[in-house]
């Protein structure tokens, strides 16, 4: 077991004992390991590259209209209380030359929610990774999100969702910004 891994386990056995557990108790005794494989998952983007995971599948394209991957679930980590951000992404780009294959894009997402973040700034990563690594005319990026830091405490109010975006070059166009938001709020009727 490296110091890293002790270490983590010596503060969750910390806090177990501060909220008045004991972390003696069977039901307890593997908590503080269980904890730390928790967080090493919840945090693993941090050990990943989002420009790799894009340049993994980059080709040449003369497509030139609008590449929408919708409703991409995420889980990620509020920094602020270390609770569940819950949610749902929707990316679009147009391309210019260049297209990433459609797997990337949730992969993608997944480096940048596996952090501790806020979605605000989770919502950047993901338009700033897209825009310098494609290059495309334009990218959107809208997350809907419930964060359990409001849910579980503070205001305590249920199924509250945040929407987040980010706009860049040809998305900040009226009409090609209303076309994005127009095609992820139509209810899908065909899942495959």
């Amino acid at each position: 077991m490296d110091n890293k891994e002790e270490k983590f386990k010596e503060a969750v056995t910390t806090i177990l004992e501060i909220i008045g557990e004991d972390p003696s108790r069977e039901g307890l005794q593997k908590t503080p390991h269980r904890v730390f494989k928790a967080f090493e998952y919840f945090t693993k983007g941090y050990k990943q590259d989002p420009k790799e995971v894009l340049n993994q599948a980059l080709f040449e394209s003369s497509n030139n209209e609008m590449v929408i991957v919708r409703d991409i679930e995420f889980y990620s980590l509020c920094e602020h209380h270390l609770l569940p951000i819950i949610g749902r992404a929707h990316v679009a780009y147009i391309p210019d030359g260049k297209v990433v294959g459609l797997s990337k894009i949730p992969r993608l997402i997944e480096v940048f929610a596996r952090r501790l973040q806020i979605q605000e700034q989770l919502t950047e990563q993901i338009a700033e990774a897209i825009n310098e690594v494609i290059e495309p005319k334009g990218v959107g990026v809208v997350m809907q999100a419930r964060h359990m830091c409001m849910e579980m405490r503070g205001v305590e109010k249920a199924y509250s969702s945040t929407t987040t975006s980010a706009l860049r070059g040809i998305f900040l166009k009226e009409k090609t910004r209303k076309e994005f938001f127009d095609i992820i709020n139509t209810p899908q009727t065909n899942r495959f």
